[in-house]
């Protein structure tokens, strides 16, 4: 028979040695299945890097010409001994095995090798190139999810209005379109008919050599890649952001929110929008990653001196060290990007716990 003293214990207390278990159990299932769910996404992260590190290498070779000979058309004093010379020193004449295992032990080490056309290491060519891309990208993804969020969540509670369909219409011609039309469609426009902007290079040769005459300088060769560059990316975020918000005003606390007398406007920001940012977050995490890829067509025809525009320098060499480099780096980047997504949706959205 239980004792009353016993019976008036609370659950849980350190009389109880039972109280306790439940929430002990709750957290051990709780670490044990975030450690199952790192396990799984790290596992795979890594074989996307291994794949990485194998095709940046072999996709490479199979491009037409070769370095050596577009590196001495330009010299004068060409010979057969110098061709050996620079052959041997750049381990083009190793056998295919033997590179590839210079590649990578070099890769794995943090040693990308030294760039065949500019005759520098190819981490240092990356480190001079990366800051234009980064400002490029990184203006160009802020303004993407600004205006792609908050015109997604606005279509979306209007839903089947002008306002919804006129830009619908919008983002879907941005997201199919190719980013070089737009571009040029952008030159034609602003450049050569208005002629508001330049669209080539990052400063003008004749701009003073100080600060405030060199920012706005940047900022006025900036206008027309940002557009182009913000233009591509926005429509994904508008689409997704529509699509989430329409699953969330379904649900019954925006009726409550409604029910409460809650302007439209307070229930849009404060309760489906921050529901409906939860499917976003990968976007937002791969275009991360795509700020780090320097928009590679974008830099190219606006002859941006990032690292986009140096890719495609390289291309015309072509460049092994500099082409294996940046696309490890590019893609590497993505991997990492959504890597990162995954592991903060286990921590933002419950649905993710159990999966």
């Amino acid at each position: 028979m239980t004792s009353d003293t016993t019976t008036a214990l609370p659950a849980g207390s350190g009389d109880d040695p039972a109280g306790g278990a439940p929430d002990a159990r709750a957290r051990s299932g709780a670490g044990t299945g975030l450690a199952k769910y790192l396990l799984n996404r790290v596992s795979g992260a890594i074989v996307s890097l291994l794949a990485v590190l194998f095709t940046a290498f072999f996709i490479f070779r199979i491009l037409p010409g070769d370095p050596i000979q577009n590196l001495m058309t330009d010299m004068q004093s060409a010979s057969p001994e110098l061709e050996r010379a620079l052959r041997a020193e750049w381990g083009l004449d190793d056998p295919l095995h033997i590179q590839f295992w210079s590649y990578l032990t070099g890769t794995l080490s943090g040693d990308f090798g030294t760039s065949i056309q500019y005759q520098v290491p190819v981490l240092q060519l990356f480190a001079d190139r990366v800051l234009p891309t980064v400002l490029l990208g990184g203006v160009a993804l802020i303004l993407s999810v600004l205006i792609g969020f908050s015109l997604g969540a606005k279509s979306a509670w209007l839903n089947g209005s002008k306002f919804d369909r006129r830009n619908v219409n919008i983002a879907l011609i941005f997201f199919s379109a190719p980013t070089f039309w737009v571009a040029m469609i952008a030159i034609i426009i602003f450049s050569r008919e208005l002629r508001l902007f330049p669209t080539g290079r990052m400063v003008s040769a004749h701009t003073p050599d100080r600060f405030w005459p060199q920012l706005l300088d940047i900022a006025h060769h900036m206008v027309l890649p940002t557009i182009t560059l913000t233009a591509m990316i926005y429509a994904g975020y508008l689409l997704t952001m529509r699509a989430s918000m329409l699953d969330e005003m379904g649900n019954d606390y925006i009726t409550t929110a409604r029910a409460k007398g809650l302007r439209d406007v307070v229930v849009r920001r404060r309760h489906a929008m921050r529901n409906a940012l939860l499917p976003t977050t990968t976007l937002v995490f791969m275009a991360i990653g795509n700020v780090i890829n320097g928009a590679l067509v974008t830099e190219m025809i606006y002859t941006w001196p990032g690292l986009g525009y140096t890719f495609f320098q390289a291309i015309a060499v072509p460049d092994y060290p500099v082409l294996q480099g940046l696309f490890v780096i590019f893609a590497s980047a993505t991997v990492l990007a959504n890597l990162a997504a995954d592991i903060l949706y286990w921590f933002i959205d419950p649905r993710a716990r159990k999966t």
